[in-house]
């Protein structure tokens, strides 16, 4: 692709494009590719000119070297999602221009009767919503409007009234446009990150990525598995969890014929699905709509705002009568309507929330509702799952213990031949040593049916085989030890974490696996003592002797071992009971339970995707330390609403102390109710902008020196 380059300083580039136009979907695309460039800090493209400016860290030659191999690639053109934010801007930047444009026009070209008639044509919603909440025997904000818009045309004042719901449209528009905005923003964000899929073709299933897959292809999902397209079932049952988008709390089951959606979470079972769409603006839609249409955005404190703001209503209006008594000025009668306390509180306050969110989002934390920041600034007790939480996310395998005169490889290949359907940290160790030795795992066993929180069964050659925890494999599943290697089994290297595979009811392999702590889990921990967690507790699976070596490390309160998941989520309802407020943080599909039952569930971002989406805050770049950052966030993020509120209140209350007592002191002109609407709507505006892009976070975070993407203790 051929560039000129405009103007340069350092570190920072303005180029055009040589190309007569530019689609939104090629500029939204050429911004992931820039954005995507090593050393690149930011890049910004403007569609209509056809230019780009980037602003760079690296090397001036690898940037220059980048922005040449560009291309466009016309297939993925297809899968940007019709709703992008460039989209979501150009519409109503091309809204509020044209809205501009005509109010301004009418009043100048306009002749007055088709102005005045004009005006009361546009007057009707506005009087119909208030007569409708009179009706109904409320006193809400649309009251006020009703009556500031109906009495200035009573008295004949048709430019004010039409200048009143100009400003009301204007303010409607400017705080629709930054809530679509936001919600693009969080819908990027929890959008699905799923590039490979197992294909199922004539030779059995292949990994191929996403891309590939078109409809009427057949893609296998496995337990624990997101499925990542739109398509209906060709085989197999499963429990699928479908609370993302439909809202139901219990998991569906699914077969033969059942349509599934991209999104929802196979929790049991395996199916094989035939697609219908391509990746594409399906799921990015439906994750806007499910955050539109979700009360899991609503926090009680802005339930609690709402509420309030309409309670304000009767106290404007007798602030109106008031007025009117002393004044015996309509006018400055009226600008008591104008200047009321609802707007700032039920507006503002659910843009900051999702303002919030997407601050939140920058820092590769996903939060999914704004009563989960609320929830984080209450929180005092918290609840870890060990594998993959507070140890790394990339266990490896160290070991492999043969029994039964079997050889190690042989029990590596079974073994990775079964794990690699199921993405948890510690089947992908697995699947990872097998790639290391160069083992090659074709498929050589029957239908895999995998056991939550206990492992995998299958069979191979017509015998029995299972893979998974001590308790599974010999409590659960009845297998023993040759009776000749007790003495070598006794000798298991106690250190590590251990995965045992049984064939035929036989011991045939111990999988060692090191499973070390993340080096930053005490440090974390202490720092979330300092923000108020009274309790820490780890919960596992895994046996005891290894779970209190890293009880003991971390410095929890409490431990408990061998748990199932419902013993994490029993003992998650307990603490609700006893009046904690519970966080809950975890990674794989046995944690599903207790990430929905906790106050808050934190989902690790290298976790399986049930756990993601029972989540309600994904730490997506799985930086453990940004768990201390987000209820770091939510416990400022309310302090910051208090402060708005009290921003708000000082403004509006003098606004209406100057429009009463300003004849008292010889100013006799009353102000325009126009002009004082004007002064409130910028004021709220710029509290709103205080309050929903004051970069707490960022703030935050540049107190200590550090990179952006990187949290701090």
């Amino acid at each position: 692709m051929k560039w000129n380059i405009l103007h340069e300083s350092r570190g920072r580039m303005r180029l055009h494009l040589n190309k007569k136009r530019m689609s939104l979907a090629e500029a939204d695309q050429l911004q992931d590719y820039l954005t995507a460039l090593p050393g690149v800090r930011t890049a910004a493209v403007y569609e209509r000119t056809c230019d780009v400016v980037v602003v760079y860290t690296a090397d001036r030659a690898g940037v220059v070297k980048g922005l040449a191999a560009f291309k466009f690639d016309v297939e993925a053109l297809a899968e940007v999602p019709a709703n992008s934010p460039r989209a979501v801007n150009r519409e109503y930047q091309e809204k509020l221009v044209n809205m501009t444009i005509f109010h301004f026009a009418r009043k100048l070209f306009l002749p007055a009767p088709l102005c005045m008639a004009y005006t009361l044509v546009r007057s009707v919603p506005y009087v119909f919503r208030g007569l409708r909440c009179l009706w109904r025997r409320k006193l809400e904000v649309e009251v006020l409007d009703a009556l500031s818009i109906g009495v200035s045309m009573l008295r004949g004042d048709f430019s004010t009234a039409g200048s009143v719901m100009f400003l009301l449209r204007l303010g409607e528009l400017l705080e629709e446009w930054t809530r679509k905005k936001s919600l693009g923003d969080l819908a990027r964000c929890m959008s699905l990150n799923v590039d490979r899929v197992w294909q199922q073709t004539a030779e059995g299933e292949v990994l191929v990525p996403i891309s590939q897959v078109r409809a009427g292809d057949a893609i296998v999902v496995h337990t624990g598995s997101v499925i990542p397209l739109d398509g209906k079932v060709l085989d197999g049952e499963a429990s699928v969890n479908q609370a993302s988008l439909t809202g139901e709390a219990e998991p569906v089951r699914k077969s033969n014929g059942a349509v599934v959606y991209a999104g929802t979470v196979v929790e049991e079972g395996q199916i094989t699905v035939t697609v219908e769409q391509q990746a594409g603006n399906g799921r990015y839609d439906q994750i806007v709509q499910m955050i539109e249409a979700s009360e899991k955005l609503k926090s009680s404190s802005e339930t609690r705002a709402a509420a309030l703001a309409d309670k304000l209503v009767p106290y404007s209006l007798l602030g109106t009568a008031v007025t009117y008594a002393l004044t015996r000025n309509t006018t400055r009668a009226i600008s008591i309507l104008m200047v009321d306390f609802s707007c700032a509180l039920k507006l503002s306050m659910p843009l900051a929330v999702l303002s919030a969110m997407r601050e939140c989002g920058s820092y590769h934390i996903t939060v999914k509702g704004g009563k989960y920041l609320e929830a984080l600034a209450k929180a005092d007790t918290i609840v870890f799952d060990k594998t993959g939480t507070l140890t790394h996310a990339t266990p490896t395998v160290v070991d492999v213990v043969p029994f039964g005169g079997r050889n190690a490889d042989d029990v590596l290949r079974i073994a990775a031949c079964l794990e690699e359907h199921y993405p948890h940290s510690m089947a992908n160790a697995v699947v990872q040593a097998a790639a290391q030795k160069g083992i090659n795992h074709e498929e050589m066993h029957s239908e895999v049916q995998y056991v939550v929180a206990h492992g995998i069964a299958s069979s191979v050659a017509g015998e029995k085989v299972v893979i998974g925890s001590q308790h599974f494999v010999f409590e659960d599943e009845g297998c023993y030890i040759p009776t000749s290697e007790s003495d070598k089994f006794d000798a298991l290297p106690p250190e590590y974490s251990h995965l045992y595979l049984a064939i035929g009811g036989e011991l045939a392999g111990v999988i060692c696996i090191a499973d070390p702590l993340r080096e930053e889990a005490a440090d974390v921990l202490k720092a979330l003592r300092g923000l108020g967690i009274r309790k820490a507790v780890m919960m596992t699976g895994d046996n005891d002797r290894t779970a209190s070596v890293i009880a003991k490390q971390v410095g929890v309160d409490a431990y408990y071992a061998e748990v199932l998941p419902e013993d994490k989520a029993n003992y998650i309802r307990q603490a609700r009971e006893a009046g904690q407020c519970v966080i809950m943080i975890g990674d794989g599909v046995n944690d599903s339970p207790a990430l929905k039952r906790a106050d808050v569930g934190f989902a690790m971002g290298s976790g399986t995707e049930a756990a993601k989406e029972a989540g309600k805050i994904v730490i997506l770049d799985d930086n453990f330390k940004s768990i201390k950052d987000a209820i770091w966030y939510g416990r400022t993020i309310y302090h910051n609403i208090l402060k708005f509120c009290k921003f708000q209140l000082v403004i509006n209350v003098t606004a209406v102390i100057v429009s009463a007592i300003a004849p008292f002191f010889g100013v006799e002109e009353p102000l325009k109710v126009t002009h004082l609407l004007f002064v409130n709507l910028v004021m709220d505006g710029l509290g709103a902008i205080m309050l929903g892009n004051e970069p707490a976070l960022e703030k935050y975070m540049k107190e200590k020196p550090r990179r952006r993407d990187e949290s701090i203790i």
